[in-house]
């Protein structure tokens, strides 16, 4: 499939077979959101959504960070309009990440705070190098991390959430890990090659499948588990009908490895 490969100011954007990287590519500001570069996040990830031929997409920034959160030099002495279209364009990225049909990996080194940590939380999942830091420090400078805290309750049990909310401390890697909000923590050096080898593991399913699956997730995970129940099992026999389903058993059953048809 070719496709025309947008380019952005503050993103760059890679596709290497069946994986998609955006890089947020503000290095001397942290990457830190500005408005512009969360409207060019939205574009790049609803345009690698519509592509039926990527099966996982990595999330990482250029330079010594992954994220600082909001970038606090465009929230000064700003009208009540200008501060609710910035966090209204901000739970759009947030949405989109999970609303598109592939998963999305953060590759998080360096500090992920703030709206930053409130990326990486609402990311499907995330691989951290050892030395990465979270925070939602917003407490210390008057703004509390309410958006952030949307994902990071949503991501880590509430007494965690609560204590990194009220003290605006960080909390390392392994600490992250523990708390639910990293998938995988590994050394600096290994963090790019750790990340690609687990986005290479899902992609080699069926894109339709794994899509399919993860828009299940979200939508069942907050129902009554009778209701999710019921959601689940015509997800599933739906899923049954899927040309890929039927090759996939077909294959199990003949010991061979299975030919996706992404349909």
């Amino acid at each position: 499939m070719t496709t025309v490969i947008p380019s952005y100011q503050h993103l760059l954007l890679d596709v290497e077979d069946r994986l998609a990287f955006v890089t947020m590519n503000r290095p001397a500001k942290r990457n830190a959101l500005s408005l512009e570069h969360m409207e060019e996040l939205v574009d790049a990830f609803r345009t690698l959504g519509r592509r039926g031929d990527l099966g996982v997409v990595v999330l990482r920034g250029a330079g010594p960070a992954f994220c600082a959160g909001h970038d606090l030099s465009e929230m000064t002495g700003r009208s009540p309009e200008f501060y609710r279209h910035l966090f209204d364009v901000c739970t759009v990225l947030m949405e989109t990440i999970q609303a598109i049909p592939q998963p999305v990996i953060a590759q998080v080194h360096g500090i992920a705070t703030a709206a930053g940590c409130q990326l990486a939380a609402t990311c499907d999942l995330v691989v951290a190098a050892e030395d990465a830091r979270f925070a939602t420090p917003g407490v210390k400078i008057g703004l509390f991390c309410s958006t952030p805290m949307v994902a990071l309750s949503r991501a880590v049990p509430a007494k965690q959430a609560m204590e990194m909310l009220l003290t605006g401390e960080p909390i390392s890697a392994a600490e992250a890990r523990s708390f639910g909000l990293v998938n995988r923590v590994v050394p600096a050096g290994e963090l790019e090659a750790a990340t690609r080898a687990l986005a290479t593991q899902i992609a080699a399913a069926s894109s339709a499948v794994v899509g399919l699956g993860k828009q299940a997730f979200y939508r069942q995970i907050n129902m009554p588990q009778h209701q999710a129940y019921a959601y689940a099992k015509e997800v599933m026999s739906f899923n049954a009908t899927f040309a890929d389903a039927q090759e996939g058993i077909c294959a199990f059953l003949e010991k061979r490895p299975p030919r996706w048809n992404e349909r």
